[in-house]
């Protein structure tokens, strides 16, 4: 029973090494997916303020060109005006 009794105490050497591997191998997992969440969390706070600033940005965009067009506008219909009021002196003198 030597032989036996030696195989059997190897294999029980083996599973004890086997589940601290893979308890530590657990662990590295769960570390790693706590990193990871922090990574992420982290990435997505960057973005929401990249997103923001872009948002103001173009916001300021916008109004300075609509305020350009709406002077273009004005522009236009004051010379539109006066060129119906020219005309309709020619007509109508």
């Amino acid at each position: 029973m030597g032989k036996l009794t030696d195989d059997m105490t190897r294999l029980r050497g083996e599973v004890d090494a086997l589940r601290g591997d893979r308890g530590a191998l657990l662990q590295e997992l769960g570390r790693g997916a706590r990193e990871l969440t922090t990574t992420v969390s982290a990435m997505q706070a960057s973005f929401a303020a990249a997103h923001t600033a872009m948002a103001r940005k173009t916001a300021r965009e916008r109004v300075s060109y609509v305020s350009k067009i709406e002077k273009q506008v004005g522009r236009m219909r004051k010379e539109n005006a006066a060129d119906l009021k020219g005309a309709r002196r020619a007509w109508f003198a």
